[in-house]
């Protein structure tokens, strides 16, 4: 009996532990079938490239150096072309979802610092 209990035991953290880190969320299969759903890629867009460009948006893409911003409005403007011509571009011109999670997130990191110092200047407002 109690090898039977030591085995059931060992099964469900061997399966909580299989839980936790697969999910339906954090499966890379989901996401690379989402990535080429979204049709954005067809268009030459990277993830962050169709961000809605809010106040937050807008200040970190004014943050950025000059070479990805003028990257960033070229991919912005041959994807309206596109758009008004009604045409996708040739497959060997579309991003790969992993060039897009290796090249697409390049807004994050001035986001999440312009995020910051919203909530700090909030902060300090509140406070004063």
């Amino acid at each position: 009996m109690a090898m039977f209990t030591r085995a059931l035991s060992l099964t469900a953290r061997q399966l909580s532990a299989t839980q936790q880190t697969r999910t339906f969320v954090n499966n890379m299969a989901v996401k690379k079938w989402a990535f080429n759903l979204s049709g954005f890629n067809q268009y030459g867009l990277y993830h962050n490239d169709v961000y809605f460009e809010c106040d937050e948006v807008k200040e970190a893409i004014r943050r950025l150096p000059q070479h990805l911003q003028d990257e960033r409005a070229f991919r912005v403007q041959r994807a309206l072309q596109c758009a008004v011509m009604k045409t996708v571009l040739p497959k060997d011109q579309w991003p790969t979802f992993e060039e897009d999670r290796e090249k697409g997130r390049y807004l994050d990191s001035y986001l999440d610092e312009v995020r910051a110092e919203i909530a700090e200047k909030a902060e300090w407002s509140k406070n004063a």
